[in-house]
């Protein structure tokens, strides 16, 4: 795919994902993804139901695109695999939450590693396991 295709990857950070919500924050990535290709697309597909409120370009939400779509298909085996280097690169940095293993998702293990070696700037406060430990009574 990244020998044939111009593609570009959006993120957002922990602190974006926590004051506009993990739909939100996909789209604001989205949208970094867009402005970042090479050339500026004329039309989006877009894996799911909504359009991003910001773009500014033409484009359809597709329920299920990823079914239904090569080129949606493409774009999700990119990002998925361009998060799981992510993740393998903060299972690196910060050993003993198993992140490289859990591709984004909490695990059983990941919400213990929590409780026992604590929160860290890559964690969001707005998911519930990191909360309450950072604010318990």
């Amino acid at each position: 795919i990244v020998e044939m295709a111009s593609y570009s990857v959006g993120t957002a950070s922990v602190k974006e994902i926590d004051e506009l919500n993990i739909l939100y924050a996909s789209h604001l990535a989205m949208i970094r993804a867009i402005k970042g290709l090479s050339i500026k697309p004329g039309y989006i597909l877009i894996d799911g139901n909504m359009v991003p409120k910001d773009l500014d370009i033409p484009a359809l939400p597709v329920v299920k695109g990823d079914n239904k779509s090569v080129s949606i298909a493409a774009a999700s085996i990119v990002a998925k695999v361009s998060r799981d280097k992510m993740m393998v690169d903060l299972g690196q940095h910060f050993p003993g939450f198993g992140w490289e293993m859990n591709a984004g998702y909490p695990t059983s293990a990941h919400i213990l590693a929590l409780k026992n070696l604590g929160v860290t700037l890559h964690h969001r406060v707005s998911f519930r396991p990191v909360h309450n430990i950072l604010y318990k009574e």
